[in-house]
């Protein structure tokens, strides 16, 4: 579905769905339990519990999430994994509701929501604070995630061979990656690089929220160039939470000798509560002139203006991902727990908890995607047969039985786990010239154990 691009953002405070959502999600009632499985039944339970926080009937979803917690741990199968915390999401906004609801919820029944407010409001807060501050715990669980999961290789992989062909011939090359974390996308790029000659220069400037995390991510790429021979420069540019992404690109120091290469996975998305803005950076970024830009983001819509809306977009998109995570990695995977509490945790509370300013996590389709690229000047280009073969080399050499599939459509990859698509690539050029190479590019393969990705790829 494409999104609204007309205003800065969307947003609803507790707005009752619209006449036929409602009748939509009637379908889903309690009555059904008996001609269902267990399964569908526990999703039920989660749909009618937020359809009655979205019509502020708190005592009644009181009730329903109690019934939620006893059927849930963070420890049992994949669906009691999932209904802990998509429970856990629905009792921070039902605090948040009961707190927003004031007196009128109160004279409605005064010792239902006090429950509720005496129930949750310790948690909320706490648990909120601590998906937001605890940096570490959260880069932890995105090595994890990068290990366990083909989604963030499939990605960076794609990435960079998109890059590695769009700067094909260049002497200086320098990369602005957005959102760096621990830099695991480039060493298999520098490696291939290191094999050209002459040896090209390289130059990094990668962003992030930490200045700690980026100065040690700075010395380790730095250390790898070293051990390559290759010619190689790191620039940190903190981020901070109230900068304005167009002025912190302004910031980038842009050599005239030196081919630009733009890296934007999985962080487009968190610029979407102010699309005007979105729309600035990346007219910025096309000012730049890079030679590419590359593009991965999540395939769903979790941007719904209406709560339920979301919330069902949500359930169906993480049942497949706790479902894959199921079917990849032993129940006792201490790995599999912090990926799912912490990192799918955060991001499943932020989708469901959240509103305005405070919701980061706001993904959009591809087809969305695909109107607002285009509308800031960049044209899809398709990814080459070798980029392709390589996803499907990391898939069957990694994840050969964990129901992940590979699709391409309009010139773009999509990767999805039981049928679901959840991670999409493309490319865009802004003359629309397709890229001809005279040699198949470098094996980006080689080091992949150590430094895998994924990626969408944007060519401009």
């Amino acid at each position: 579905m494409l999104g609204s691009f007309g205003s800065s953002s969307h947003e609803e405070e507790e707005d009752p769905s619209p006449p036929d959502v409602r009748q939509h999600f009637h379908h889903h009632q309690i009555q059904q339990r008996n001609f269902t499985s267990p399964a569908t039944h526990i999703r039920q339970l989660l749909i009618s519990c937020a359809e009655l926080i979205s019509q502020s009937d708190l005592s009644a979803a009181h009730r329903l999430i109690t019934v939620l917690s006893a059927n849930s741990s963070p420890y049992g199968d994949s669906t009691e994994r999932l209904v802990h915390q998509f429970t856990r999401a629905l009792s921070l906004r039902l605090n948040r509701t009961a707190v927003t609801s004031g007196a009128a919820s109160l004279t409605t029944n005064p010792s239902a929501c006090a429950s509720v407010l005496s129930t949750n409001a310790s948690s909320c807060s706490t648990s909120i604070t601590t998906f937001e501050s605890d940096e570490a715990l959260v880069h932890s669980s995105y090595l994890s995630l990068n290990q366990i999961t083909p989604f963030i290789r499939f990605s960076q992989l794609t990435a960079n061979q998109a890059i590695l062909e769009a700067i094909e011939g260049q002497q200086a090359i320098h990369i602005l990656d957005f959102d760096i974390m621990h830099g695991v996308q480039w060493p298999p790029l520098m490696q291939a690089i290191a094999e050209r000659f002459p040896l090209p220069t390289l130059r990094i400037t990668g962003t992030g929220h930490d200045l700690d995390i980026l100065r040690r991510t700075g010395d380790r790429l730095a250390k790898f160039a070293h051990s390559l021979g290759l010619r190689f420069q790191f620039h940190p540019l903190l981020l901070l939470n109230n900068d304005d992404p167009t002025s912190v690109a302004s910031a980038v120091l842009l050599l005239p000798d030196e081919t630009l290469a733009v890296n934007c996975v999985l962080y487009l998305h968190r610029l979407l509560k102010d699309r005007e803005r979105l729309r600035l950076f990346l007219h910025r970024i096309k000012c730049m002139n890079p030679k590419v830009v590359a593009v991965a983001e999540r395939e769903a819509n979790h941007n719904h203006p209406f709560f339920l809306q979301r919330f069902v977009e949500a359930l169906d998109h993480y049942t497949a991902v706790f479902d894959s995570l199921e079917a990849t990695l032993p129940p006792n995977s201490r790995e599999r727990l912090a990926v799912e509490q912490v990192w799918f945790g955060r991001e499943i509370v932020d989708i469901l908890a959240a509103e305005g300013e405070h919701r980061r996590e706001r993904h959009e389709r591809f087809r969305s995607w695909e109107v607002m690229l285009r509308s800031s000047g960049l044209v899809n280009v398709p990814l080459s047969p070798f980029a392709l073969s390589q996803a499907k080399l990391l898939l069957r050499l990694h994840y050969p039985s964990e129901g992940y599939q590979l699709h391409i459509l309009n010139d773009s990859f999509f990767l999805g786990c039981m049928d679901i698509g959840n991670q999409h690539v493309a490319c865009k050029n802004l003359e629309g010239i397709k890229q001809h190479l005279n040699k198949p590019p470098e094996n980006l393969m080689a080091s992949i154990d150590l430094h895998p990705g994924s990626s969408w790829v944007t060519q401009n």
